[in-house]
């Protein structure tokens, strides 16, 4: 046991050698748990209990997905500087080697004990728990290369649904925070955890790839399980109320994962992954009132109920009128404009953020990091943001800054590694 009677890494993988694999849950079984979204690091014996879950890294779908969905988010987007897509390949094997270790709790890599050499492993997670950590990798459009470059000779392999997004209403991206050749998702209950992991992995990268931005996130902005809270964002308000949930498999179907025959069949039971780094205008939402804030919104701001209704989960009535026969639910309220269609139903998973001040007005850097899975981004996220961007009363208040899509493959089958079918072709 590590100091405090908490249960380190290293305690875990003597218990996890008696016990065997029973603690490793896959992400559906793990939200089967009584009280697994509320996993802590902790001193006492129950939370020290929690600590040992870990998210089990090989299974159909990639974890961090479906999974949960944990407190603490580091995202990070690298460029590839190798041309030979056997060195590709490899790194790809290298990072799922790493990603099974330290998604058990295990370092990166083997102990090395010679002076001579550096460690295989950075040391910073040693006496952590493995804090339900979960790593998720994605290719980017500009991984297979242009229409008269053909990078890897993979350029056939691209699904249609890669390809760039169009151009938004109301975007002012920074190129140098936004895509990227690949990239990786690390989530877990303990920040720590989720810096050692990327760091790890991006060392692992070295000479083959470089970090092209990276964002850190805290406190969840949506449930992935019914066992979560709604969380609230740094508007204050509850977010992502409706969002679909682990548990409505038929859901995750229709929306979320890419079936056999759509597409290329190295993306079958795989899904996209858009990323928007969305800053809020706080010091101007904090000056308005309270009416106003959730007018925008289009539900009561302590309570999460739509207009009108008094719970969360009360179906959001978009004909119902006021006494004098106006809209309850503004027509440019956010939750009216992104209810139009059930076909462009999301997976959210997104996370706060801040990143200091703005030197320049002396404000605060900090919004929403917006992360969502689809199985269709141009059918899905494209024509609810376009809507979204061109009538929402929000846009006041916010700013998209960085933008990202990625194609996020199956789970690695054991003894594979993530995206292997991706190169059978080599």
């Amino acid at each position: 046991m590590g100091d405090g009677g908490r249960l380190s890494r290293r305690d875990l993988f003597r218990v996890t050698g008696a016990a065997g694999a029973g603690l490793a849950l896959g992400a559906g079984g793990y939200a089967a748990l009584s009280g697994a979204a509320d996993a802590r690091d902790s001193g006492d014996e129950a939370a020290a209990l929690a600590g040992l879950q870990t998210v089990a890294f090989r299974d159909v779908h990639q974890a961090g997905i479906a999974t949960a969905q944990q407190e603490h988010l580091h995202f990070a987007a690298l460029d590839l500087v190798t041309e030979e897509v056997l060195e590709v390949r490899d790194l790809l094997r290298a990072w799922t080697e790493a990603a099974e270790r330290m998604t058990r709790g295990r370092p990166a890599g083997e102990e090395n004990h010679s002076e001579f050499l550096p460690p295989e492993d950075t040391g910073e997670a040693f006496d952590l728990s493995p804090a339900r950590l979960t790593l998720t990798f994605g290719f980017g459009p500009s991984f297979f290369g242009e229409e008269d470059e053909d990078r890897f000779g993979l350029g056939a392999a691209r699904p249609a649904a890669l390809a760039p997004l169009p151009p938004l209403t109301g975007d002012v991206l920074d190129e140098a925070r936004s895509d990227g050749d690949l990239c990786v998702q690390a989530c877990a209950d303990d920040p720590q955890v989720a810096f050692h992991a990327v760091r790890n992995l991006v060392r692992i990268s070295r000479g083959l790839a470089v970090v092209r931005w990276s964002q850190l996130g805290f406190g969840r902005t949506a449930s992935t399980s019914r066992t979560q809270a709604t969380p609230r964002n740094l508007m204050g308000v509850k977010d992502g109320t409706n969002n679909i949930k682990a548990e409505d498999a038929d859901l995750m179907d229709r929306h979320v994962w890419v079936p056999e025959g759509e597409g290329p069949s190295w993306m079958a039971g795989g899904t996209y992954l858009v990323a928007r780094r969305i800053r809020m205008l706080i010091e101007v939402w904090d000056r308005v009132s309270l009416g106003e804030q959730e007018a925008s919104i289009g539900r009561h701001k302590y309570s999460g109920a739509p207009i009108g209704k008094e719970d969360e989960f009360d179906p959001v009535d978009l004909e119902a009128k006021s006494e004098n026969g106006e809209p309850l639910i503004a027509e440019d309220a956010h939750v009216r404009l992104a209810r139009h269609s059930d076909e462009e139903k999301i997976l959210r998973r997104g996370y706060s953020f801040t990143d200091g001040f703005d030197a320049e007005r002396g404000q605060l850097d900090a919004g929403l990091f917006f992360i969502s899975f689809q199985r269709d981004p141009h059918k899905q996220f494209v024509p609810l943001q376009q809507r979204l961007a061109a009538n929402d009363r929000l846009n006041e208040y916010i700013r998209h800054t960085a933008s990202a899509l990625l194609a996020c493959p199956p789970g690695a089958r054991e003894g594979g590694y993530v995206g292997e079918r991706l190169f059978d072709r080599i």
